[in-house]
């Protein structure tokens, strides 16, 4: 490989890419603030940015369940069916005021097992005031952290990450070293995002190609300088000429970037292959009918590099990497965004299928890898669609549009309410920068001010802001990291049987956040079944069975239920 091909992947901002299970990624090397005291944050908090290109349909994703009549009435070739079909909505909460109410999409399973769980929350109508409404100039402001009329040359991240490690060293020049050997920030895919570039400091970037291997194989094939021969096939005169020249000093220091790029690529690739194979199974394909092109899952793999690297075999082993930006293109869907002969089939469908159970597996494997605790995902896009759809089965660009939250430390629930479907657009409920400031306050724990002034240049927590509005602070996360009983008990519960004790009947009622199979039946003490109650599909909401207690000796006994979550038994005394 010549010199001069090398230099040109080497861009001024931040990143380095390689690929890692077939995906391509791009390598954030940051000031060495960030470096050093990244080291010290072994069991700090990671942030996961998936990045939904294209501005995704969030009323197709998350549909409301309380204006469902006037949602179809704008949407009557791409709506999704609430009733009598084989695939239909799935309601997300019953427990929730009507304005609350939502469904998601058919295909959307494992998000609603994630939010039974208590590992998802959604937030409704999320924009900014005047929305641009390009992909670009939308994506730019959505990464900068600014409103409409900004144009800044860092991103968010960058100055969160900027600031937190301000006072500490310089890179290039000393890292990575025995203290931190990971770079702060990795991104899937061939780009370099804005979001994480520096406030008055130009990131750089080293494209790694292909994967570690080929990295590897590249900066081996640099021919060095010749010292019998005063000659140097890199076209870099020897030493002696310019030594302490200003063009020695530049070049020996892009030189250096040579030597940190296959130490990075080393170094991941090994904690990479450290970690093992998962034991959890990633979706690989869309089951139904979709583009050929949509079938494949874009997004597990992506989500087995982050899984392996923050694990590195474990025993704190893995990465060091603060925040990893993910990517799934194709939602801009004009046209075609379902098949014509049924709204829950397609590419839209088979996105929302490929996000929801990816991100399933996802947590499962951070579960069993001991990693649950420490990983909030995020998901954005430039703009929402139109609320009513077009004539090729599509949606036009839009503004506001739900984002999703996932992760053991979200507080579950629905933040905001259905959006006004008598408009062109999906309103603002929140502006995107309450969402940022909630995660840099509560997930990452920087101090407020430290958010208004250097990061987010506005209050977005409470009073005025520039861009206009009163922002409230949002409750996104935990103040710990704690279990979600209270929260599921609100949504699938096993009540206490009455009468109880009881002679002839008893009344066993239970309650269940979606429509699943329910088996009830009564154990003696010895765990032999004496009675079996009920063994069918009950749809989701409270359901109250009439227990015949004729014919059971009279003593202690157990009434169990088992319904997807909800695994339960309790005590029933009976009488003669």
């Amino acid at each position: 490989m010549r010199r001069r091909s090398f230099l040109k992947k080497i861009p001024a901002v931040a990143g380095a890419s390689l690929a890692l299970n077939n995906v391509p990624v791009k390598v954030m090397a940051e000031n060495s603030p960030f470096l050093r005291l990244a080291e010290q944050s072994v069991n700090d908090r990671v942030l996961i940015i998936l990045q939904l290109h294209g501005g995704n349909d969030g009323l197709n994703m998350v549909i409301p369940v309380d204006k469902y009549d006037e949602y179809y009435f704008h949407r009557p070739n791409i709506a999704i069916p609430a009733r009598n079909s084989v695939r239909k909505l799935i309601e997300l909460d019953n427990t929730k005021e009507s304005d609350y109410k939502v469904g998601l999409h058919p295909d959307m399973i494992g998000a609603k097992d994630l939010y039974d769980r208590g590992r998802m929350a959604l937030v409704q109508g999320v924009s900014y005031p005047n929305n641009n409404g390009s992909h670009f100039r939308g994506r730019d402001i959505w990464h900068m952290g600014g409103g409409f009329e900004d144009y800044y040359s860092s991103g968010w991240v960058g100055r969160y990450l900027q600031d937190a490690y301000k006072d500490i060293g310089q890179y290039p020049e000393d890292f990575p070293n025995s203290e931190m050997l990971d770079p702060l920030a990795i991104e899937m895919g061939t780009d370099v995002s804005l979001v994480f570039h520096q406030k008055g400091n130009i990131p750089l970037s080293i494209s790694l190609g292909g994967s570690p291997i080929d990295l590897l194989r590249d900066v081996n094939a640099l021919e060095g300088f010749e010292d019998n021969r005063q000659v140097d096939p890199k076209g870099i005169p020897p030493e002696t000429i310019l030594d302490d020249s200003p063009y020695v000093k530049e070049l020996n220091w892009i030189l250096s970037l040579e030597d940190k790029t296959d130490e990075y690529a080393q170094r991941l690739a090994t904690v990479f292959d450290n970690a093992g194979e998962t034991k959890v199974t990633y979706p690989v394909t869309y089951p139904f009918a979709a583009p050929t092109g949509l079938l494949g899952n874009p997004l597990s793999g992506q989500l087995i590099n982050v899984a392996k690297l923050l694990d590195g075999g474990g025993a704190g082993q893995g990465v060091k990497t603060k925040v990893f930006l993910l990517r799934m293109g194709g939602f801009d869907t004009h046209a075609n965004q379902v098949e014509s002969y049924d709204p829950t089939l397609g590419g839209h469908a088979a996105k929302m299928y490929h996000i929801s159970s990816a991100m399933q597996a996802f947590q499962n494997d951070l579960r069993e890898r001991g990693l649950e605790d420490r990983v909030l995902t995020i998901t954005t896009s430039e703009f929402g669609r139109r609320i009513q759809s077009n004539g090729s089965f599509g949606t036009d660009h839009g503004t506001g549009a739900p984002m999703m939250i996932f992760g053991k430390g979200v507080k579950p629930g629905i933040l905001g309410t259905t959006p006004d479907l008598s408009k062109a657009n999906v309103g603002m409920n929140f502006d995107y920068r309450q969402v940022y400031a909630s995660i840099l306050q509560d997930w990452f724990e920087v101090d407020r001010n430290v958010v208004e002034q250097d990061i987010l240049f506005g209050n977005f927590t409470d009073g005025a802001n520039p861009d206009g509005g009163n922002f409230e602070a949002l409750s996104l996360t935990k103040d710990q990291i704690t279990s979600t009983e209270g929260f599921f008990k609100d949504r699938f519960n096993l009540y206490n049987a009455y009468p109880n004790p009881a002679v002839e009947e008893t009344v066993i009622s239970f309650y269940i956040n979606t429509e699943n199979h329910v088996k009830l039946t009564i154990f003696d003490q010895n765990g032999k079944m004496v009675k079996s109650v009920l063994n069918e599909r009950k749809s989701q909401g409270e359901h109250s069975i009439k227990v015949n207690l004729s014919g059971i000796k009279a003593g202690l006994y157990f009434y169990k239920i088992e319904s997807g979550l909800l695994n339960e038994s309790k005590k029933l005394i009976i009488r003669n």
